[in-house]
Order: C-alpha cells, then structure tokens, then sequence
C-alpha cells in the first residue's frame, strides 16, 4: 500500500470522491485515526448504499430508514468492505465530516486532527478475516505517509463520542489490532 502525500490517495483504494469535506484548520495535521462502522440498510452489507450516502445521492425512498439520513452530510475518508476492497471518499489531508462531536484526550472537534476509517460492518456481529488484513497494512502504512500519525493514537468513535456512539462495537477486536501492531488500543 503506497500514499501520495501530495494528493492524500491511497493508490490500492478505489476512489469515490465525496463532497463532504473541507480545509483543516490552519496548521492542523492529522495525528489521530479514528475507526468505525457502517451498514446501510442497516445490518445489510453490499451494494452502493454507503458510497451513496456518503456522495449525497442517497434516495431516501429506496429504505425506510434512508428517509431518515438522506439529509446528512458526512463522509470518511476511507470504507474497508467485507471483502477487504477499500474505498477512498476524502483525500487524508482534507477534513472529512465523519466524527462529529467528538473529543480525544482533552482535543475537542476530533475532525480537525483525525483520518476516518469506516469498517463495513455492526455492533452485533464480528468483522472479516480480509478486514483485519487489510487494517494490518493499511494502519502502519498511514502513519509512515503521515509522520505526525502515531499507532498508538488509533481509537473507535465510541471513545471519542461516548454515550452518543457505540462503532465499532464490542466484536471489533482491539486485543487482535493491538498485538499485531505492536501497541496498547483501547478495548
């Protein structure tokens, strides 16, 4: 897995540009990751529903419950399928709208400082073989791109939007990301 620092592209990822980003702050580099998860519908997985959301194409007669999110205007910057291809919606050194509101360590507006990852998945069922692999390279190969990244800056973004959100949920397994990477995450 390679990264062109000066576009902020993964080059294995297939690239489906999202709208829903902007600048950084002034002076702002990424120095977290943030992991989550995504079905749509909800405990569905395949299709083009999470690609179409996060490019505001979303129809919202299509499920009930796409009613209810059509509205919304977020992205990540990455989705690591069931299958293990990635897709890429917001170039890594743009801000995309994916942790809302959120706090790390004290640092408020975890979307200024952080790289999104979605994991196709849910709360109630684990992730696949191909995910944790593709995680496995993937992950070192951010934080060699991105020197002020760090493998011991990974969390969920139910630890940064505690009570508010629950990804990527008691079957992601943060022992397994913590000893193959070589660090303490969160569990």
């Amino acid at each position: 897995m390679n990264i062109d620092t000066a576009t902020g592209l993964l080059d294995c990822a297939r690239q489906c540009p999202s709208p829903n980003y902007d600048e950084r702050p002034d002076g702002c580099t990424p120095d977290l990751i943030v992991l989550h998860n995504i079905s749509l519908p909800p405990y569905e997985f395949g299709g083009n529903w999470i690609d179409h959301l996060f490019t505001n194409q979303l129809d919202p007669a299509a499920h009930p419950f796409f009613a209810e999110i059509c509205h919304l205007r977020v992205a990540s910057h990455l989705l690591i399928r069931r299958e293990g291809e990635i897709v890429q919606y917001v170039p890594f050194h743009k801000r995309a709208f994916h942790a809302g509101v959120s706090n790390y360590q004290g640092r408020e507006r975890c979307n200024d400082f952080s790289i999104g990852i979605e994991i196709e998945g849910t709360d109630f069922e684990t992730f696949t073989e191909a995910q944790y692999q593709q995680l496995e390279q993937l992950l070192p190969a951010l934080v060699a791109a991105y020197p002020t990244l760090s493998l011991q800056h990974i969390t969920g973004h139910e630890h940064i939007a505690p009570g508010r959100k629950t990804d990527p949920g008691p079957f992601f397994d943060w022992q397994r990301l913590s000893k193959t990477l070589g660090v303490a995450l969160p569990a």
